[in-house]
């Protein structure tokens, strides 16, 4: 199969696996298992992209390494907001968006949702990139892509736990947590999420002995709109909205304290 029609058909099927999280947000009115199934779409879609025959040639080292890779990512990433859904209660993000949609929230959600589709897509060919590298074997740009793409993982993941601990105190509502990951970052799972596909440009950009994979670029894709979309569209700017609502003054201190994404030590308190 060749790359192009390859891709293609992952994006079409990403985009009817994102109709399917609109069906099923409309019959259970809980947003979350849209990002759930966002989670899956992008997964299942990169796995098919870095392990389907392209040319008749055999799975690489190099493949197997990034499908097992991002296959950790999905599941990991798809489990926690499935739990987190269950438990209720609806996305604050998606919340609003509804109530500012108004009468025009079903259809105006459906296209919003094919939106990140298309962004699945363009993922999809980060890590299309990062496993197709022609370079042979494994290098140094693989090793450091596997190191920063499994603490990509295992950041997320301890930030996801800490606030999901603190959640459960009996005194965390109206409250703000600001322990372990969270006083260094608002947002340390966002980070540790984008820190996920800025491994994948090490992977795309280990050179051969011909030099670097021209194609290898495109593994920038990834990071670059994943840093868009968390901090500047559907990230941060939503969340901080809602918790300026929510939490008010504990929320206010705890911003002018705290790094908005980027882990930094909390500035110290002027009172």
């Amino acid at each position: 199969m060749a790359p192009a029609i390859l891709l293609a058909a992952v994006a079409l099927g990403q985009c009817a696996a994102m109709a399917l999280a609109w069906a099923i947000q409309r019959r259970t009115r809980q947003s979350g298992w849209v990002d759930a199934c966002w989670s899956i779409t992008v997964g299942a879609g990169a796995l098919a992209a870095v392990l389907a025959p392209v040319d008749g040639a055999p799975a690489s080292p190099r493949q197997i390494l990034v499908a097992t890779l991002v296959g950790l990512w999905s599941a990991r990433l798809a489990a926690h907001i499935a739990v987190r859904t269950r438990g209720g209660g609806d996305d604050p993000r998606y919340a609003e968006l509804m109530r500012v949609w108004g009468p025009k929230a079903a259809m105006r959600l459906f296209w919003f949702l094919q939106s990140q589709a298309l962004a699945a897509a363009l993922l999809t060919i980060t890590v299309y990139a990062a496993a197709r590298n022609p370079a042979p074997g494994l290098g140094g740009g693989d090793v450091l892509g596997a190191v920063v793409l499994l603490a990509g993982i295992a950041g997320e993941g301890v930030a996801d736990a800490q606030l999901a601990r603190f959640r459960r105190r009996p005194n965390a509502h109206g409250r703000v947590c600001d322990a372990g990951l969270w006083r260094w970052s608002r947002h340390p799972n966002y980070f540790f999420e984008w820190l996920v596909w800025l491994a994948y440009p090490c992977f795309a950009l280990t050179p051969g002995p011909e030099g670097v994979w021209p194609w290898g670029w495109l593994a920038l894709i990834g990071p670059v709109l994943m840093y868009v979309l968390l901090v500047h569209v559907s990230g941060l700017p939503p969340l901080e909205a809602h918790m300026a609502r929510s939490r008010g003054a504990a929320f206010a201190d705890y911003r002018r304290r705290t790094s908005a994404f980027f882990p930094w030590p909390p500035r110290p308190d002027t009172e």
